[in-house]
Formats: C-alpha cells, sequence, structure tokens
C-alpha cells in the first residue's frame, strides 16, 4: 500500500515500434543487431553509462540533466566517430547506424525506467525529448568567430527498418561529416552545422524540424547564410529538387505511422499566415549543378503532382505537371510527399515566417546506397566504399552551394519577396 500523500512512481511505458526492434536479430542465430552495431562501433559503453546514470540520479531535475547530458554526449561522440578523432570499435567510423541504434536503446531503458521521482506520464515523456533532441545535434548554435559564410544542414535518421534492419542512410551519415567544421575553399571559409531528423510523422507534427531551424534563422548574430535539408532518393541520382509541397502521404515512417494532407502546423514560432501549397527551391542549383562533383549526375528536379485549380479533392483531376499551376493545391512536390519533401517545406516555411528572404533554403536528395549481397552482412568494404562515395558527394555539392553564396550568387529571388 501507498504510504498516504505519497505520489506512485508513473509506471513504466511500452516500447515503441522503433525500440521493439532492438531485440530482432539479423538472421536467426545471431544476436540482436542493435547489440551488433553497439558492440562493434564501442556505444555499447555509452549506453551502459547512461542506464548506469539513469538508475543512479536522486532526483527528476538529476534525471532531465543526464538525459540532455548523455544525449549530447552520444551526439558529440558520433560526430567525433565519423570525423576521425574518436576511434572506438571497429566498424568503419563513415557509418550512420550506431548513432540510431545507441539513441534507440537510450530510449526505450529511459521509457521502461521504474523511479520515485518520475510520477507523470508527461514527465517521461519530457526526459525523452530532452534526450532525443540532444542526441540529434539541436541545441545551442555555436558558429567559430570570423566566418562569415555558414551553411545549417539536417540528414535524416536510418529507415524502412522493416525491409532490411540494416539500412543505413547516406544523409546522416552526411551530416555526421558535415557538423562542426570549417571548409576552407577558394572563396574563403565555410562553417557548417548540422543534425539529424527522425523519421516520425508524430517528431514533425510537434515541430522538431522547426526547433532545428529557428535558432539560425531569426534575426541576430546566430543566422546561417544558407539552409538546406538533405534525405536519400533512389539509386544514383543527385537531385536539387525545385518544389516542396503542402502535401503528406508517402510511406509508412520509422513507427509504421502513415498520414495523409496537408502539413500541420506547429504550435509555435514564426508560420505564413495561409501555408502555400507550393515552396520554390532558392538553392543556388545552377551552381551545384555545375560544380562537375561525382560520381552521380546533379539535376535541378522539376516534375510535382497537383490538383488544378478547383478541382479539389477529385481523384480524376490528379496530373503532373513540370511546375505547379496557378491556383492548384499540392499532391507531391518534386521529392514526392514523404517526410523529405516535408523536411523542405516545414523549413522553408518557417524561412518564410521569419522573414529570412536573404538565407537561400531547399533540399537536396543523394543517392541510396548498394548493400553487401550477402543478406546477413552488417558491411563490406564494397559498401563502405559506396558510402563514403555518397557523402563525399554530398559534402562537395553543399560547399558548391555555400560557395555560390559567398560569391553572391545565392540570394533569394526577388519574387519571392
Amino acid at each position: 500500500m501507498v504510504p498516504p500523500n505519497v505520489v506512485p512512481p508513473a509506471p513504466a511505458a511500452p516500447l515503441t515500434v522503433q525500440e521493439s526492434r532492438l531485440s530482432l536479430p539479423l538472421a536467426p542465430g545471431r544476436p540482436p543487431l542493435a547489440q551488433e552495431f553497439l558492440e562493434q562501433s564501442g556505444f555499447d559503453v555509452l549506453v551502459a553509462e547512461f542506464t548506469a546514470a539513469t538508475a543512479a540520479a536522486g532526483s527528476l531535475a538529476e534525471l532531465a540533466a543526464t538525459a540532455s547530458a548523455h544525449g549530447r554526449a552520444l551526439w558529440e561522440t558520433a560526430v567525433a566517430r565519423a570525423q576521425g578523432s574518436w576511434t572506438g570499435g571497429t566498424l568503419d567510423p563513415v557509418d550512420d547506424r550506431p548513432l540510431y541504434w545507441a539513441r534507440t536503446s537510450m530510449s526505450a531503458r529511459l521509457r521502461r525506467l521504474e523511479s520515485p521521482h518520475v510520477v507523470a506520464g508527461a514527465q517521461r515523456q519530457g526526459l525523452l525529448h530532452l534526450l532525443d533532441r540532444a542526441s540529434r545535434g539541436l541545441g545551442d548554435v555555436a558558429w567559430p568567430p570570423g566566418v562569415a559564410t555558414r551553411v545549417q544542414v539536417s540528414g535524416f535518421d536510418t529507415f524502412s527498418l522493416d525491409e532490411s534492419l540494416r539500412h543505413s542512410n547516406p544523409s546522416g551519415a552526411a551530416a555526421l561529416q558535415l557538423h562542426g567544421r570549417t571548409f576552407e575553399t577558394p572563396d574563403g571559409p565555410v562553417a557548417v552545422r548540422a543534425v539529424v531528423l527522425p523519421v516520425s510523422w508524430s517528431a514533425f507534427d510537434q515541430g522538431v524540424v522547426e526547433e532545428a531551424f529557428r535558432p539560425v534563422l531569426v534575426p541576430g548574430p546566430d543566422r546561417a547564410s544558407l539552409i538546406t535539408t538533405i534525405s536519400q532518393t533512389a539509386r544514383g541520382r543527385m537531385d536539387v529538387e525545385a518544389w516542396a509541397a503542402n502535401a503528406r502521404g508517402g510511406s509508412p515512417d520509422n513507427d509504421r505511422e502513415q498520414l495523409f494532407g496537408a502539413v500541420s502546423r506547429p504550435s509555435h514560432g514564426a508560420q505564413p499566415f495561409d501555408s502555400p501549397d507550393w515552396i520554390a527551391t532558392t538553392l543556388p542549383h545552377e551552381a551545384m549543378v555545375a560544380a562537375g562533383t561525382g560520381p552521380w549526375p546533379v539535376v535541378l528536379r522539376r516534375g510535382v503532382v497537383e490538383w488544378p485549380a478547383g478541382t479539389f479533392p477529385d481523384p480524376t483531376a490528379l496530373r503532373t505537371v513540370p511546375d505547379p499551376t496557378p491556383g492548384s493545391t499540392a499532391a507531391a512536390g518534386t521529392g514526392g510527399d514523404y517526410l523529405s519533401n516535408e523536411s523542405m517545406y516545414r523549413s522553408n516555411r518557417l524561412r518564410h515566417g521569419l522573414h529570412a528572404w536573404d538565407v537561400p533554403g531547399g533540399h537536396l536528395h543523394v543517392s541510396a546506397l548498394q548493400y553487401p549481397q550477402a543478406p546477413d552482412a552488417l558491411t563490406d568494404a564494397e559498401f563502405e566504399r559506396d558510402r563514403r562515395a555518397v557523402v563525399e558527394q554530398t559534402v562537395a555539392l553543399v560547399l558548391a552551394a555555400a560557395r555560390a553564396v559567398t560569391r553572391g550568387r545565392g540570394q533569394a529571388s526577388p519574387s519571392e519577396r
């Protein structure tokens, strides 16, 4: 019996779909895939330290500090590992998957934690939020002093895990390569910051994209020179997306949720009074195409799906056209109707809402990967070379865009003002 005036601890919460995959092996007779990634990267130590710290926390405030600190440490270690200054484990340092599986392991432990200091479900959700955002690179902006050209990018977690648990996401790997670096270019230094977004409709509804980009779009010393979201597309192509659509209806996310309709509006932060159906890229796409990066071709991708003016929601009226026509209702942007399209739409809708017309913005879709032929192989040399090639071209395209901005060719178009 609970003594009078003592609030019992909140019961452990059920695991999410993503967290339930932690126990799944890649092949029968193998340990869970998450365990393999953690041990081969050395991130099992980070998860163990987090587990011990949450168990030892003496107050809710200490739990909150633990969630933030260990989330931030996971992000910083993932970046350091990707860039070669942290050498734990034997797995290819460019591999983005240990970050995902370590974060998911930590969130599962926090979700199942039974603590006398957590007495309400909202408190647990707050702790999970702190862990998640810190482990994705969201937080204080810290540009190096004296660098005028500053670029904020986002990548994504791995996804399509029901198809294969071993999936990697080169956009997330590129984000880890880019974050916190200052690149010397013929047009001057370029500083880059990055975050890794979740493949989650509900997280997007909660405003994670806006949380990531608002600090670098508001007026002030932390304003970026350019923003771009990045995600994975089909094999063998690199696309600068011409249009983002106010539409969602793509594949299920990492929690098997699928949503249709218009892009939701966050409850906080500046937004246009009416969310536009279409937002055009203002990235310096001509410079990106002309930069001569390889090995894959780079194009400005056109072609949207729309309801012509006055026809929504008649399913027979849907059509594909190169560019949106006046008064049309969006069904899919040039990059589709999944979270990649929505990351471009949300970040640039926020850019419009904050009147950041001087900050070019858009989306870059990068080539998918070719996985090892053996279906039970986590990695092999050819796969690692392929991922490095995608990541290196992605970095080169981001720098090509930044150089164009530095040279004054990346300004927002007058039509957008």
